[in-house]
């Protein structure tokens, strides 16, 4: 029912910035949040950042000022920019979305974020 395609994604240096794109298509779903996980290779995946339809705002510890997640309601997009990038923020970047009258969340395939010293 909902597909979700990310980008946005690549190589850059640290210091740098990137900015992620998800749109959400293919359903009239409602979503009550909308977000950002990452994982790097050997760890868990977490969350970076997510939305909810009012506006509130998670962000992980690591992340706080200088990254910032925002959604476009009539578009169904999520983004994330990232700033002050660091090689610790490499990793495979999955947006996620929950329906709001479900519960049910959906994944995208991510994208590869790459950050050189």
């Amino acid at each position: 029912q909902v597909q979700l395609v990310e980008s946005g994604g690549g190589l850059v240096q640290a210091g740098g910035s990137l900015r992620l794109s998800c749109a959400a298509s293919g359903s009239t779903f409602s979503f009550s949040y909308m977000g950002w996980y990452r994982q790097a290779p050997g760890k868990q995946r977490e969350l970076v950042a997510r939305i909810s339809s009012d506006g509130t705002t998670n962000y992980a510890d690591s992340v706080k000022g200088r990254f910032t997640v925002s959604r476009d309601n009539a578009k169904n997009t999520v983004d994330l920019q990232m700033n002050s990038l660091k090689p610790e923020d490499a990793g495979v970047y999955y947006c996620h979305v929950t329906g709001s009258h479900t519960g049910v969340g959906y994944w995208g395939k991510g994208t590869q974020v790459a950050v050189s010293s």
